[in-house]
């Protein structure tokens, strides 16, 4: 479904932050993008969706394709209208509209809401927690409660890709384990493709079909999910296992150890 070939991108002219990235994710599939702060990752997402013009970003190579159609040079209302949706970093919501309202502003991206009320049955069989808040200012509502609702209102717009990024941030862990078992629900219900930037690389890699590591805005791994959970390094510095599965704290790692193959060299 999605392609990316050999994308870079400069922010303002002078900072390279993506150097020739290419991904791909098929239809149904859900893929992890790891990797540590500054690697590239959210850059990635916004490439795809067209919002790099406003951090004064632009692909100056490479080329992004959509069910074979290029979208890199697409504007972010168009790229919607194809399926893509985006789920921004921090969750934000329209502080001032209700739960409801705000999950009309999503649905309003497929059809002009036709199917609205039918999307709001869906949602609500996803996050029950929303239809107890439904007439509520969505500002008032928890951060977990503000994340199903950023994902909700996505949804609502029938997305054939949708991109969340770092959906566990700032989350208590058992909040951030429900998550992503209704990611997993709806990725299996809907048939909507994820493509999932994250933090918590245990959480992507047991929801993920296919994982991405990036560095440097490079992609020094990749492999299915399985494969990666099981590489000594994947282990070592996103998952905190030493070589003999035993738990080891972040704390004592002095350095990040870039091994040789993951650059090809």
């Amino acid at each position: 479904m999605l392609s990316l070939n050999h994308i870079e991108v400069i922010y303002s002219r002078v900072i390279w932050a993506l150097r020739g990235v290419s991904l791909q994710v098929q239809e149904g599939q859900v893929v992890a993008l790891l990797g540590p702060n500054g690697a590239g990752k959210s850059t990635t997402l916004k490439a795809i969706s067209g919002l790099l013009h406003d951090e004064l970003g632009e692909i100056s190579h490479g080329n992004i394709t959509w069910l074979g159609q290029r979208i890199d040079t697409r504007n972010p209302e168009e790229i919607v209208r194809f399926g893509i949706i985006q789920v921004i970093e921090g969750r934000p919501i329209f502080q001032h509209l209700t739960v409801e309202e705000n999950m009309l502003a999503g649905a309003m991206a497929h059809e002009n809401g036709r199917r609205f009320r039918d999307d709001l049955e869906r949602i609500y069989q996803y996050f029950p927690i929303l239809k107890q808040h439904h007439h509520r200012v969505s500002g008032y509502l928890s951060g977990g409660e503000q994340q199903m609702l950023v994902i909700g209102r996505a949804v609502c717009g029938h997305p054939r890709l949708m991109m969340l990024d770092e959906p566990s941030l700032g989350l208590a862990p058992m909040l951030v384990e429900e998550i992503f078992a209704i990611l997993r629900e709806i990725n299996q219900r809907e048939k909507i493709s994820i493509l999932l930037v994250e933090q918590n690389a245990r959480a992507a890699l047991d929801l993920a079909d296919f994982g991405y590591v990036m560095e440097g805005g490079r992609i020094v791994m990749d492999g299915t999910a399985a494969e990666l959970q099981d590489n000594e390094d994947i282990k070592e510095f996103y998952l905190g296992l030493n070589a003999r599965g035993e738990r080891k704290s972040y704390q004592n790692l002095r350095f990040y150890k870039r091994r040789k193959r993951w650059l090809g060299g």
